[in-house]
């Protein structure tokens, strides 16, 4: 699902319909339960003030009175077709009752009164106590009337009844009042499914007023959406999002960081294009004039000078066009170096092997000076560690005389190794060793593009190492890189 809007909506309405089914199904339970007991309250209140109304000594004629006067009062009348009868409620429940005297005689009792329930409460009694049917004339009525007190279930032809039974002392009376189970239980539900109804009800329009909310609190995101896709592709200006709420304050900083890097990136870029550009102009209109000397040279001697001078200074284009592209190979920003365990000493024989070549074709001496056995093994780049020996090798050779020395140096450390090149060439004054690090500056009439040490500078910093320039025992410059073991 790629809408957050509507997986936190799923969530949310998930998680609040299982709460709300539980919570329902609960107050259900709990409902139904409570109703149960206002029927049951319901039975002995009638039996108590069936009690006040039934006296001992009532004539018969009384007693019939009272006895239809009760029918009418008892029944359930919401099916009747008189107005005034129907002046009642739904929930009215259909109640039956018994008066019995102590020996079990009918003193009063309503039409709908369930027969036999007195002799079916005694023989459940009997079965309870004695684990076995008992004859109901092995104990008197009279002295069970007491432990027959209270509520009880019982089940009578087709249906059954709740029923509730009082012993009124003073007119040694026994008042049974009695429910049908199915007809309470009808009207517990019916009480009950009416308590859910605004929870099914409410249900949608919670969820749509979730929606609504959740489409609220989702507005800034959409402002930022809109605002990030109205912007012009060369606008790189840091987004405007105030107010901003907390949670897309991280967001908001890492998309104005995310622009600010891109602007420097970009403007990084437009720098190097502008001066490469700029020192590209110059070897290519030397070529172009040493081209154009060649053609013209009536003298194959002087055609042939210019065609040296040519190959010359395509030979020197072609280093520089190396060094910038290993210049934007090397960019911090872009770069991702295969940094793995290195045996540096063994790695700096191995290239000072190829590049001794260069040394030995000005006349001279290029050797290695190491303390032997010691730890030389570091984590490192070994591509871009050979570039930077490179362009140390190259720079000491282009700068040291004919017949002149080089050396390289390696120490190790208990935290790194420091590289050392050293030259007897001319050296370098204090005050302009900075400026060697920058790029395209060359020092008197150097051959190079200037780029030599720019691409070390960038190596060290690729490998969290320093580098420092000084002066050379020899007499030159010194170059003393310092690679820690671990980044």
């Amino acid at each position: 699902m790629r809408s957050i809007r509507a997986r936190t909506l799923l969530l949310v309405l998930g998680l609040l319909s299982l709460s709300m089914t539980l919570i329902s199904y609960n107050s259900y339970r709990d409902a139904q339960h409570e109703i149960e007991e206002l029927f049951d309250a319901q039975l002995a209140q009638t039996a108590r003030l069936l009690a006040g109304l039934v006296g001992q000594n009532m004539s018969q004629s009384e007693r019939t009175t009272l006895q239809s006067a009760l029918n009418l009062a008892l029944q359930n009348r919401q099916n009747s077709d008189d107005k005034e009868a129907r002046a009642g409620h739904a929930y009215e429940s259909k109640l039956a009752f018994q008066v019995l005297d102590e020996q079990g005689g009918t003193v009063l009792q309503s039409a709908s009164a369930p027969t036999g329930a007195l002799a079916k409460m005694v023989e459940s009694f009997h079965q309870n106590a004695a684990g076995a049917h008992t004859p109901l004339t092995t104990e008197p009525l009279s002295s069970l009337a007491e432990r027959l007190v209270g509520y009880h279930t019982v089940a009578l032809e087709d249906y059954h009844w709740r029923l509730f039974m009082l012993h009124d002392r003073a007119d040694h009376h026994l008042i049974l009042i009695a429910e049908r189970e199915d007809v309470r239980g009808e009207l517990a539900t019916k009480i009950a499914l009416r308590s859910l109804l605004p929870d099914l009800i409410g249900l949608p329009l919670l969820a749509l007023l979730v929606w609504l909310a959740i489409g609220w609190g989702l507005r800034p995101l959409q402002r930022m959406a809109e605002l990030i896709k109205s912007r012009a592709p060369d606008n790189l200006a840091p987004l405007i999002l105030e107010p901003l709420p907390i949670e897309l304050e991280p967001m908001g900083a890492a998309l104005n960081r995310l622009l600010m890097q891109v602007n420097q990136l970009l403007d990084q870029e437009k720098r190097f294009i502008a001066d490469a550009a700029h020192e590209l102009r110059t070897p290519l209109a030397v070529l172009r004039i040493h081209a154009q000397n060649a053609l013209d040279a009536p003298d194959p001697q002087d055609r042939n000078e210019a065609l040296r001078q040519l190959g010359g200074g395509v030979e020197r284009a072609t280093r520089v066009v190396a060094q910038l592209l290993t210049l934007a190979r090397l960019d911090p920003n872009v770069v991702q170096l295969a940094m793995r365990e290195l045996d540096l000493l063994g790695y700096v024989r191995n290239e000072l092997a190829e590049l001794i070549p260069l040394a030995l074709d000005r006349q001279q001496e290029l050797n290695l000076d190491a303390l032997e056995p010691a730890d030389y093994q570091l984590l490192a780049d070994g591509p871009s560690l050979g570039t930077l020996l490179q362009n140390l090798i190259s720079n000491a050779v282009q700068y040291t005389p004919h017949g002149g020395h080089i050396q390289v140096q390696l120490e190790a450390q208990a935290d790194a190794i420091i590289l050392r090149v050293q030259d007897s060439g001319p050296g370098v004054a204090e005050a302009q060793r900075e400026k060697l690090f920058e790029r395209f500056y060359r020092l008197g009439d150097g051959q190079g593009a200037g780029l030599g040490l720019s691409i070390v500078s960038r190596v060290v910093e690729l490998h969290r190492g320093s580098i420092s320039l000084g002066d050379s025992p020899l007499g030159g410059l010194e170059v003393a890189v310092r690679l820690p073991r671990s980044r």
